[in-house]
């Protein structure tokens, strides 16, 4: 018994190790580049450029297999910070591309959820709370307005709410530098 608890434990250790340095000497880096691009990109998650997440097209934008102007939510200034950095001329929204949407937020109408909770699994963000079989509601200051959660609705109880822009939520649409005279 002893002799077998002695030969499993050095087969755990050697494996341990052939396991520790395959880790070490197979080590894949990561992209700055990809990384980069994603810290420009809104991470919205929501699926609007074509590629299930904001990775996965800064994936495909660092391989250039995409166009810089597919992010709808990243807006104009989006497209102008991805055509600096990659050092590519500014291409506006248009053709195949979704022109952005104004910014909203998903609203659920209360007396219409039945709780199934396919909004909460479709939300990227964690933006929705609630539980089975009772009422869900809306997080706004999470929300990216992406709605994703409009199509797994059984009951068609959310609806997306334009947001009006008031001094205390809007911005320049163009760079400073714009708009100063040369």
């Amino acid at each position: 018994m002893l002799s077998a608890l002695l030969v499993m434990s050095g087969i755990a250790i050697l494996l341990g190790a052939v396991l520790g340095f395959a880790a070490i000497k197979f080590r894949v880096e990561g992209n700055p580049l990809v990384d980069k691009i994603d810290a420009i990109l809104p991470q919205t998650q929501c699926g609007q450029c074509g590629f299930p997440g904001c990775m996965p097209y800064a994936t495909a934008l660092a391989a250039d297999e995409a166009d810089i102007n597919r992010c709808p939510p990243g807006g104009e200034e989006g497209i102008r910070k991805l055509a600096e950095l990659l050092n590519k001329e500014f291409i506006p929204f248009g053709g195949d591309t979704n022109a952005p949407k104004p910014k909203s937020l998903a609203f659920i109408d209360e007396n219409t959820c039945i709780g199934c909770t396919l909004c909460i699994q479709a939300c990227p963000v964690d933006a929705i709370v609630g539980a089975a079989k009772q009422m869900h509601t809306i997080v706004q200051a999470e929300c990216t307005g992406c709605e994703l959660c409009l199509a797994p609705c059984p009951v068609d109880c959310i609806s997306m709410v334009v947001i009006e822009e008031k001094i205390t939520n809007w911005k320049w649409k163009y760079p400073v530098y714009a708009l100063t005279p040369a």
